[in-house]
């Protein structure tokens, strides 16, 4: 139903620098900066590696919020328990004890960051319980997507579905939904009905999106738009970015105006992060992404670098076409990459997506003016989108 932000694929580089046009180089307006893998801090002092802060914020939100997700999934049934364990990495197949912490928690560390960016370190501890419920709602559709996409590894391990069956999958995906919902009817926090409306909100565009795309593989070349698909990629990752940051608002008692900035950051993250793990689907390099060489190409799938080719009006856009319209073979693969890459999907896709990132930077700048306060979403944001495959 919708690629993880952190789990898809793996990492691959932006065009830096990220900002808002003319702004100093990786620096935008009302945003603090961040230099290369080591750089100096603004009092002259040399600056952690890059991504450090992000990986910090990420490490301390896990310490929150996987104890209440623990107790939550503790209250489950034995098989919907079992299969929640497992896809969390907390369990084997065969019902061992496990601790894979591959899991990065990106969506429960943007509702707590959130939260602490316009109310505080009060306001992040009140958030836990909402921070936990988005992470319920994104396993959810992970489960889901497994299944749909009949994918075999996420995280270098088996799916769900591959071991236990489609059956126990999706029961196990719809009970974590409802146990998200619980634990926010349960939450007495103030903001809880907000959240809860908005994470239902959520979830019907994300199932809206997923319809789209599913009619859209049987569409041919010339039937698919760029704005349909971008729109459509937008419910995949962006959506739950925009929700998480914006329940981190909520509860941090932000106005309308700020919440929905932070919804609009969230999803031009998420697009960027789109862009970039489609390039991957075609580009990445499968000793890093746990998934086959050339994936998407070999399903046929319109991911936005194929449908930019299609969309160039080149003599290689519908050399792509004509490859499509016929079965997957395995040796057309580095051919159907080479032929996005000359009709221009690849260059536009990574253009795309730091468009997409500076005009993140600009929302972020509407919601937190205060660029200290941004600095931890932005370090999330960067992280999220600075990927290789």
């Amino acid at each position: 139903m919708g690629e993880s932000l952190t789990e898809s694929r793996t990492e691959t580089a932006l065009p830096a620098p990220f900002g808002r046009r003319g702004a100093e180089p990786g620096h935008a307006a009302g945003v603090p900066e961040r230099r290369g893998p080591i750089g100096t801090q603004r009092d002259g002092g040399p600056a952690p590696a890059e991504g450090y802060e992000a990986v910090m914020l990420l490490e301390r939100a896990r310490a929150e919020v996987d104890p209440l997700l623990r107790a939550a999934l503790g209250s489950l049934p034995g098989p919907m328990r079992r299969i929640a364990l497992h896809h969390f990495g907390w369990e084997q197949s065969h019902g061992g004890p496990a601790e894979d912490d591959s899991r990065k928690a990106i969506h429960p560390a943007l509702v707590l960051t959130a939260a602490a960016a316009l109310g505080g370190p009060e306001a992040r501890a009140g958030a836990g319980r909402a921070a936990a419920a988005v992470e319920l709602i994104h396993t959810f559709t992970l489960l889901r997507d497994d299944v749909m996409g009949r994918d075999a590894p996420r995280r270098h391990r088996p799916t769900a579905w591959t071991v236990l069956g489609d059956a126990d999958a999706v029961l196990a995906a719809d009970t974590l939904q409802a146990l998200a919902l619980r634990l926010l009817a349960q939450d007495p926090h103030p903001a809880s009905p907000a959240a809860a409306a908005r994470l239902a909100d959520y979830v019907i565009e994300l199932c809206a999106g997923q319809q789209a795309g599913t009619a859209l593989e049987r569409c041919a070349p010339a039937e698919v738009t760029l704005d349909g698909v971008l729109a459509m990629a937008e419910t995949k990752t962006g959506a739950l970015l925009g929700c998480a940051c914006a329940i981190g608002g909520l509860y941090a008692g932000a106005s309308d105006e700020e919440v929905a900035a932070l919804d609009a950051f969230g999803r031009e993250a998420g697009l960027a992060f789109q862009l970039i793990d489609d390039v991957i689907g075609i580009w990445g390099d499968p000793g890093r992404t746990g998934k086959p060489v050339g994936a998407d190409p070999a399903a046929r799938k319109k991911s936005l670098p194929v449908v930019a080719a299609f969309a160039s009006g080149t003599p290689a856009a519908a050399e792509l076409a004509g490859l499509y319209a016929r079965p997957g073979e395995k040796g057309d693969l580095d051919h159907i990459a080479l032929t996005v890459e000359r009709a221009g999907g690849r260059d536009w896709a990574q253009g795309q997506a730091a468009d997409r990132m500076a005009r993140a930077m600009e929302q972020l700048a509407r919601a937190v003016p205060d660029p200290e306060a941004a600095g931890g979403l932005l370090a999330l944001a960067e992280f999220v989108t600075r990927r290789s495959g």
